[in-house]
């Protein structure tokens, strides 16, 4: 009897404790904190959602989104990646390379900063930096044939056309109908006074892609030679792109000295008076 009391006592005295335990524990707030994992998927999906904007244009509400993709979750390289690229869009130039420094120190081994780093250079008209940089980049992935296009160009804006032929053959090596490549090989070769091979490259270049540039470089070649096919060219040229009867736009596509002084001889002609003119009131309606 004895026994069966302290049991009644010690289950009493259990339940009336589990009884306040559990009203202490309707006073206490329950809050979800998410998992480190759980952060970043978030992150990285909205990352994605803001380089998806990007690609239609939409480069403030780009630069937004992955800013707030890098407050949730900073440890990610390919996040500060994006953002760079946001920034790059909006031209905050400097905060891009800050952005990819960063980048950088999360994850050394990640070609793609030392490729977007070396962009922001060649914008910025720091030959040396960007060339390094590319270089750095290609040490971790060596069969990359934009990577080593864009070096080919280095050396084009650097005058050393030999090395920028050489460079732009190894991007071609890898993806044989790389057409901008070869239309640089044109440019180089005319800078080099070699009009033959100038001509072979551009004629090269319009096999795979009808493009106003390879016209207008061929167009040029032809001018002294065949000047009816010549024009010709050169009307096709513009009604592709009407850019290109300007001097400057053909400046930052890297034309040399040279072609630069025999198109603007070619497009003087009278014969294409007309189409400069309309090639001109294109540029002028083109959203700025």
């Amino acid at each position: 009897m004895k026994k069966l009391l302290i049991q009644l006592i010690c289950l009493f005295l259990l339940s009336n404790y589990l009884i306040k335990t559990n009203k202490v524990r309707a006073f206490i707030p329950y809050y979800y904190l998410p998992s480190n994992e759980n952060l970043e998927k978030q992150s990285l999906l909205i990352g994605k959602n803001a380089y998806q904007l990007l690609y239609f244009g939409q480069n403030k509400d780009s630069l937004n989104l992955a800013k707030l993709a890098i407050k949730i979750y900073k440890k990610d390289a390919k996040l500060w990646l994006i953002l760079s690229e946001a920034e790059i869009a909006n031209n905050l130039y400097e905060d891009a390379l800050i952005s990819l420094t960063k980048a950088q120190k999360i994850n050394p081994t990640l070609s793609e900063i030392y490729f977007t780093k070396s962009t922001i250079f060649l914008k910025q008209s720091r030959l040396d930096e960007a060339k390094k940089t590319l270089e750095t980049g290609l040490k971790i992935t060596p069969e990359n044939p934009d990577a080593i296009f864009q070096l080919g160009n280095i050396y084009l804006m650097k005058g050393n056309y030999l090395k920028s032929i050489e460079t732009f053959d190894r991007a071609i090596k890898i993806k044989p109908k790389f057409w901008q490549a070869l239309n640089n090989k044109g440019l180089a070769y005319f800078d080099l006074d070699k009009i033959n091979l100038s001509i072979k490259y551009f004629e090269k270049a319009i096999e795979i892609e009808k493009n106003a540039e390879p016209l207008l470089g061929l167009a040029t070649c032809l001018s002294t030679t065949d000047l009816d096919l010549a024009l010709k060219l050169a009307k096709t040229a513009l009604m592709e792109d009407p850019n290109y009867v300007e001097y400057d736009y053909r400046k930052e596509q890297l034309w040399g000295n040279k072609i630069q002084v025999a198109a603007e001889k070619l497009l003087n002609n009278n014969q294409l008076k007309h189409d400069i003119e309309k090639a001109k009131l294109k540029i002028n309606k083109l959203p700025k």
